[in-house]
């Protein structure tokens, strides 16, 4: 306790905190050699002064723009112009373009007009925020006095402010509600507020060391994920409280044999060391295999939550037992454990249930099983989406501005795609404008920029500027049918990436290279990075975790029955989670990393209940034959895994809270999967497939036999 009270103090002093060095939300978590990537570094080769952070200054009335509206955005752009903000690359010059050119910024129904402003690139996100800020003060001093033309700034830049607005108090709020619901949770479960305030304490001290040792990691340079420390603060608040309850669960059924809580604390330590030991290490060591991940927002989990996990356990393995033991039996007050050798057990929920599943497995099992495997089948419906804004707060400006832009403007406009064309010789307008006629073909292509053979003079004028300077490298703007975040957009995009050379062929540009940036190009990429992420690290953690659970069980069939269990358990809370998001809350789609992110807390989670369970099966299975073992195992652990599933699920039902969709859907999957494993899958169905496994269930470990269950 000392080493522990110490360490939180220390480093609370003098160590800086994990939120000081969390990264920034605007870069694409794709590898350096991705083709997207490749394109942007093309794009700033040939042409430098598009590169930047785009901030979309978004203008919107009922009615149509009006000379005097465009006298205000004039003024508005001369005013940013004349600011010089440091960290402004570049304004559109509104104020001195012709009403021809103006036009071009407005919606065809000229009731929304677009004012871009182009940020440095590789801004700090408080720079970016405070930049955004700046911005939208300079604009709305002069819209003060028109009532009618309001104002949402968007892009990638609004999106990063947006971002660090959505999280200033966001984790304070979420650390304060899962403290409290653990809190009401346990003295609702145990009746004495000492019982129920050791967790927290404990959680708390250790939440202090982990903070600050993650901050450690970070000030060296460790990439540090926003959404990572959210979701860390929960599973160390939900694990620690899990450890707190196996603990006292045993050390109370050890006060009653034993009068010194010293040997109490010891014998119970005995006990489930073993099992919080393998139930961290199986969570542990999931988050270990997200380091096989390529997309970096994977990878940055790896890292926050090995760190976390390793002092979890450490954790749950020395200061609880430490502070239970302080406390002895005045932490149970008022209902304080007695020593009582001849007292019997009375019948409860939980032996009832146990004799029930020994008594008709077949039957039990099957009434958990077919409707699990109905829901499971749901996630064939599910649909995925790429749109990270669609995530926000409908209140959110940076989401205003882009729905206000996706209602007024042809959805392809929203992000056009940039085409580099790179060449060894000077490039031909001639064949540059047959080989935009060819994309124009192409399925889902609407428009293509420039048009080498319009007539418009303005036009004309803006040619150059679509060529380097050398003239070997030009650049085309395609623009789609569809939403360039659609996975339809991404098809038809990598449908024309696999037609290169064929198209080069045909217009006489062979020797060419071919460069695709944009949106649309990166959330394509990341579709087929995410694919490939997804069934590299399901297959890996499910290796790695029956292992684990062979090396645990001392079996070979156990870990296979386990793990399909909770497999099933983590389909059918997808299945069951989009149909509630789908029919009740009206969303068709779910961000693309919820089945990654759900698969690798619900299977390391679901785990350690039934490590749990089976080590007292085990147990018992030493004095018992298998199928009274198995009740008796069900009856011991039912009240403490039941109450621990209870509070893990709350826990993580706290980030429904949270004002990012991704961590509402996230935290509502895994609380359900957890709700279902732990009242379905653990009490019920791996109970009644290892009563008809029989002296199996366990093999090669030698039990004792069928028969000598006979008068059980």
């Amino acid at each position: 306790m000392a080493a522990w009270f110490i360490a939180a103090l220390l480093m609370g002093w003098m160590a800086p905190g994990a939120s000081d060095y969390a990264t920034s939300i605007n870069e694409s978590g794709l590898p350096e050699d991705s083709v997207s990537l490749k394109a942007d570094e093309k794009i700033k080769e040939y042409f430098p002064d598009d590169k930047g952070t785009p901030a979309l200054l978004v203008f919107n009335k009922k009615g149509e723009f009006t000379e005097a509206d465009f006298g205000v955005i004039d003024d508005i752009s001369k005013k940013v112009e004349e600011a010089k903000l440091e960290p402004v690359k570049a304004v559109v010059p509104f104020h001195k373009m012709p009403p021809q050119a103006k036009a071009s910024f407005l919606s065809e129904n000229n009731t929304t007009l677009i004012l871009p402003v182009s940020l440095k690139e590789n801004l700090e996100r408080e720079t970016i925020n405070e930049t955004i800020k700046e911005l939208g003060q300079i604009a709305k001093e002069e819209l003060k006095d028109s009532d009618k033309v309001k104002l949402a700034i968007t892009g990638p830049a609004g999106i990063v402010a947006d971002m660090i607005s959505i999280f200033a108090r966001a984790d304070v709020v979420l650390l304060l509600g899962t403290m409290g619901l653990i809190f009401v949770l346990l003295i609702l479960i145990y009746r004495s507020p000492l019982l129920a305030l050791v967790p927290l304490l404990g959680a708390g001290i250790v939440y202090e060391v982990v903070n600050k040792t993650i901050g450690i990691f970070g000030s060296a340079g460790m990439r540090i994920d926003t959404q990572s420390t959210s979701i860390m603060s929960i599973l160390l608040f939900a694990a620690l409280t899990d450890y707190s309850l196996f603990i006292v669960a045993r050390f109370k059924e050890e006060l009653k044999k034993e009068e010194s809580k010293y040997t109490a604390m010891k014998r119970a330590m005995e006990e489930v060391t073993e099992p919080i030991l393998y139930s961290g290490g199986t969570v542990l060591a999931a988050m270990l295999v997200l380091f096989a991940a390529i997309y970096e927002p994977y990878r940055s989990f790896a890292p926050v939550f090995s760190i976390a996990l390793v002092l979890i356990i450490l954790g749950g393995l020395t200061l609880l037992p430490a502070l239970y033991v302080l406390f002895g039996r005045k932490a149970f007050w008022p209902s304080i454990p007695k020593v009582d050798h001849q007292k019997a057990a009375k019948p409860t929920f939980w032996s009832k249930l146990g004799n029930a599943v020994v008594k008709s497995p077949v039957k039990s099992g099957f009434i958990v099983l077919v409707p699990l495997v109905a829901i499971a089948l749901n996630t064939l419906n599910i649909e995925y989406s790429f749109n990270l804004i669609k995530s926000f707060p409908d209140d959110i400006q940076s989401r205003q501005g882009y729905e206000i832009l996706e209602k007024n403007f042809a959805p392809g406009e929203l992000a056009p795609t940039t085409l580099i064309i790179e060449s060894e010789t000077e490039l031909e307008k001639e064949k540059l404008q047959y080989f935009r006629e060819e994309l124009l073909k192409m399925d889902g292509v609407a428009r293509v920029n420039p048009d080498y053979a319009s007539a418009d003079p303005m036009q004309a004028a803006r040619l150059d500027s679509y060529f380097s300077e050398e003239r070997k490298a030009a650049k085309l703007e395609i623009v789609f049918d569809g939403n360039p975040y659609d996975q339809k957009t991404f098809d038809q995009l990598n449908s024309i990436g696999e037609q290169d050379e064929a198209l080069l062929k045909t217009v006489g540009l062979e020797g060419t290279k071919l460069y695709y940036a944009g949106e649309t190009a990166k959330q394509a990429e990341i579709r087929d990075v995410n694919d490939r992420d997804t069934w590299t690290v399901v297959i890996l953690t499910t290796i790695v975790i029956m292992v684990l659970l062979g090396l645990q069980t001392k079996s070979f069939i156990a870990p296979v029955y386990m793990m399909a269990t909770i497999i099933l358990s983590y389909f059918t809370a997808l299945g069951a989670g989009f149909f509630i998001f789908d029919q009740f809350f009206g969303y068709s789609e779910i961000s693309y990393r919820i089945p990654l992110y759900t698969f690798i807390f619900l299977v390391a989670l679901g785990v350690d209940y039934n490590i749990m369970l089976i080590s007292r099966i085990k147990e018992e299975a030493r004095k018992h034959p298998i199928k009274e073992a198995i009740s008796l195992g069900l009856s011991h652990t039912g009240g403490v895994i039941s109450s621990a599933g209870l509070i893990l699920a709350a826990t993580f039902a706290v980030l429904i809270t949270q004002p990012i969709m991704e961590l509402f859907m996230f935290g509502f999957t895994v609380a359900i999967g957890v709700l279902i494993d732990t009242f379905l899958i653990r009490t019920i169905l791996v109970p009644a497939i290892m009563v008809k496994l029989g002296k199996f269930s366990l093999w090669p470990q030698k039990v004792k036999s069928a028969e000598a269950d006979t008068g059980a």
